[in-house]
């Protein structure tokens, strides 16, 4: 029986995954956090202590990260707060 090779389209990028452009929906380290956000590393774990920024989640021993949804959530928090109504 012959083999025919069908070519395998690859695969479309789907909008959100732009270069330079983050999806509404990921997992964001603090690296690339620390980019979104203006504040030092030490400024955020203190709020995230406080409880004034969303908690982190720990994926591994090694690996946490925050839902970037939360982290534009809360920017629309504090946006809204520093605007006159």
């Amino acid at each position: 029986m012959p083999k025919h090779s069908t070519p395998i389209p690859a695969p479309e990028k789907p909008a959100s995954a732009t270069p330079g452009k983050l999806p509404e929906t990921c997992f964001i380290r603090e690296r690339s956090l620390l980019k979104l956000v203006p504040i030092s590393h030490a400024t955020l774990w203190r709020r995230v202590k406080e409880k004034t920024f969303p908690a982190p989640i720990k994926l591994s021993e090694r690996v946490t990260v925050w839902r970037l949804e939360e982290i534009h959530g809360w920017m629309d928090e504090m946006t809204a707060k520093c605007r006159p109504a």
